[in-house]
C-alpha cells in the first residue's frame, strides 16, 4: 500500500490538517479519543469529504479539491470494520458474509468464501442467526464480511474497544492472520499502545487534529515510556509452565521465568512493566524476587526524565527503566552487564 493524504477538514470546534506519505502493509493510527483518527480514516474511505487537499492510494486519485475528484465509497474498494459490528440481524452468518461479496464485480473476487471461513474458524456458525453470537464471534463475522468485499485496503476503526480483555486478545490473531493470508494491507486505528504493538509495524500518532509523529510501533512505545504511568510494557512469549516450589516455571528463550500464575496452553503472552525490573551491578547475596538473571546491556535511550535500558537476557530482549543517577551509580553502559531481579507476581498474563 502506498498512501498520500494532504487534507484539511474544519468543524466549529475542531480542525484537522494532515500531510501523510507512507508505504506499508500494517500501519497504525494512534491517538486519544477526539484526536482526529476517525475523521482521517472517514475521509480516506469516502464517508467524509475533506474541505481541501488530495488523497492518492496506490497512485490513484481518490479525492482532489483542485481537480474536483471525489470517488464514491464503493468506487474506492476500501472496506471498514468498526467498533460496533453493525451486522444485519435479519440475515444469518452466511448471508452476512456474502453481502459484500455479491456486490463485488466478478473479476475482482480473489478471496474464496470457503478459504476465508476456514481462516476465521466460522464453519460451525454459518447457519446461525447473528443475534445468537458472542461479541468475539460477531466481530469475526464483521471482519469476514469486509474481506469478502475483496478490498484493496482494510480500515479497522477501534475494532476491539467494545470487547473485554479476553475477547480482545482472542480476536487479534484473527485480524493479523487474515491480512497475511489474503495479502490485504490495513490501517488499524486505536488508542491502545499494546494493540498498536501487536497489530502494526509503523504508526502515525495524531494529537489535536495533526500528525505529530510517524515511527515504528516499537519506537512509539519507547518514546512514551517516560510519560506513561505503567512505563514501557515488555511483551513476552512464554512456553508451557511446570510447577516449581509453589510457583510456575515457564520456558523463555534459553532460560526460564518463575511466575505466580499458571497457564494451560503451550504459548502464553505476558506483560511486564519496565518499572518492575530491578537492576544490580553485581550478583546480590540474597533477594526475595524469584527471578534473577544476568543480562548484557545493548543500548540506552531517553524518554522524558527516565532512561530506558535495553537488555539481552537468555536470548531475549527486555527494557528496564531507571533514572540518570542509577545509570551513573551502576555504571550502565552499552556492552556492560547487569543483574536483574523480577518478582514472580510482576507478570500479567494476557488472555488468549
Amino acid at each position: 500500500m502506498q498512501l498520500s493524504m494532504k487534507v484539511g477538514k474544519r468543524y466549529p470546534d475542531f480542525q484537522l490538517e494532515a500531510d501523510i506519505s507512507l508505504a506499508g502493509e500494517r500501519v497504525g493510527i494512534f491517538g486519544a479519543s477526539g484526536s482526529g483518527k476517525s475523521t482521517l480514516v472517514g475521509m480516506l474511505a469516502g464517508l467524509l469529504q475533506p474541505d481541501s487537499g488530495e488523497i492518492l492510494l496506490d497512485g490513484e486519485c481518490l479525492f482532489s479539491s483542485s481537480a474536483t475528484i471525489n470517488l464514491r465509497p464503493e468506487q474506492r474498494r476500501i472496506a471498514m470494520v468498526f467498533q460496533q459490528h453493525s451486522l444485519f440481524e435479519h440475515l444469518n452468518v452466511r448471508n452476512n458474509l456474502l453481502y459484500g461479496f455479491k456486490r463485488c464485480p466478478a473479476h475482482l473476487r480473489t478471496i474464496d468464501f470457503t478459504d476465508l471461513v476456514a481462516v476465521l474458524k466460522l464453519e460451525g456458525l454459518l447457519e446461525r442467526s447473528v443475534t445468537t453470537l458472542s461479541g468475539g464471534e460477531k466481530q469475526r463475522v464483521a471482519l469476514g464480511r469486509a474481506l469478502l468485499a475483496n478490498p484493496r485496503l482494510l480500515l479497522m476503526d477501534e475494532p476491539l474497544s467494545a470487547l473485554d480483555d479476553v475477547l480482545r486478545f482472542q480476536i487479534i490473531p484473527y485480524l493479523r492472520s487474515v491480512s497475511e493470508h489474503f495479502g490485504i494491507p490495513y490501517l488499524f486505528i486505536s488508542h491502545s499502545l499494546v494493540e498498536m504493538r501487536l497489530m502494526t509495524d509503523q504508526v502515525l500518532m495524531i494529537e489535536k487534529g495533526a500528525v505529530v509523529q510517524q515511527a515504528s510501533s516499537e519506537e512509539l512505545a519507547r518514546n512514551r515510556m517516560g510519560q506513561s504511568p505503567v512505563g514501557y510494557i515488555n511483551l513476552l512469549k512464554l512456553g508451557r509452565p511446570a510447577p516449581s516450589a509453589g510457583l510456575f516455571a515457564y520456558p523463555w528463550g534459553s532460560g526460564q521465568l518463575l511466575l505466580s500464575v499458571a497457564a494451560d496452553r503451550d504459548c502464553s503472552l505476558v506483560e511486564l512493566s519496565s518499572k518492575d525490573i530491578m537492576l544490580f551491578k553485581q550478583h546480590p547475596e540474597a533477594i526475595s524476587a524469584r527471578n534473577l538473571l544476568r543480562c548484557d546491556i545493548r543500548s540506552l535511550f531517553s524518554s522524558g526524565r527516565k532512561i530506558g535500558v535495553e537488555l539481552e537476557c537468555a536470548g531475549n530482549t527486555l527494557v528496564a527503566e531507571v533514572v540518570q543517577d542509577a545509570v551513573n551509580e551502576l555504571d550502565i553502559v552499552p556492552g556492560g552487564t547487569v543483574y536483574i531481579a523480577i518478582k514472580a507476581s510482576a507478570f500479567r498474563m494476557l488472555p488468549g
